[in-house]
């Protein structure tokens, strides 16, 4: 009897507790009206910040720096009916046996530089330069030019896996003008 009463006591205490609660009401914002609005975009214009710039002056950038042609600023190595584009500069060496490669192909497709350089690695040697290197700050090391000089591949600049140009080196640039200036 008493494990009667206990359960009849239990499921009307479980039943108490599942009654339903009221929730909070949503809250609803008002719309904002036509003369907010207006003041609001009063207010945005008088702070514009664009009035206060002064005019610029000088050449129009978007005439003086205009973007040159891809095929311009690159040489084409074609070879098997395959042809990528590498920066000009980025090949360091082209022994006579590959200056046909130089040109384009009739027929030949475009492919990128990792997919060319895959299929043709027997023929092209890469040389890892850094960006210092690259930017004609430091010399390549002279071990590196005498393989680069001794190589009868096609030998291209590259940083991280892909081609680069490399620029003649600036401390050269430098000395050959003090000696063209110098009496």
């Amino acid at each position: 009897m008493k494990r009667r009463s206990t359960l009849i006591l239990l499921a009307l205490a479980l039943s108490a507790s599942a009654e339903v609660q009221p929730q909070a009401k949503p809250r609803f914002r008002d719309a904002a009206t036509h003369e907010q609005l207006a003041l609001k975009l009063r207010k945005a214009e008088q702070k514009d910040p664009m009035k206060n710039l002064e005019q610029a002056t000088g050449e129009d950038p978007s005439k003086v720096n205009r973007p040159v042609n891809l095929l311009e600023q690159s040489d084409i190595v074609c070879f098997g009916g395959m042809a990528t584009l590498v920066p000009k500069r980025a090949i360091l060496s082209t022994p006579a046996k590959h200056k046909d490669c130089l040109k384009m192909q009739p027929g030949a497709r475009i492919v990128g530089w990792a997919e060319f350089y895959a299929q043709n690695r027997g023929w092209i040697t890469t040389v890892e330069v850094s960006r210092v290197q690259a930017e004609g700050n430091q010399d390549i090391p002279e071990e590196t030019r005498e393989r680069i000089g001794k190589s009868t591949n096609l030998i291209v600049a590259t940083f991280m896996g892909g081609p680069i140009s490399v620029l003649p080196l600036k401390q050269a640039e430098k000395s050959a003008e003090t000696a063209k200036t110098t009496p």
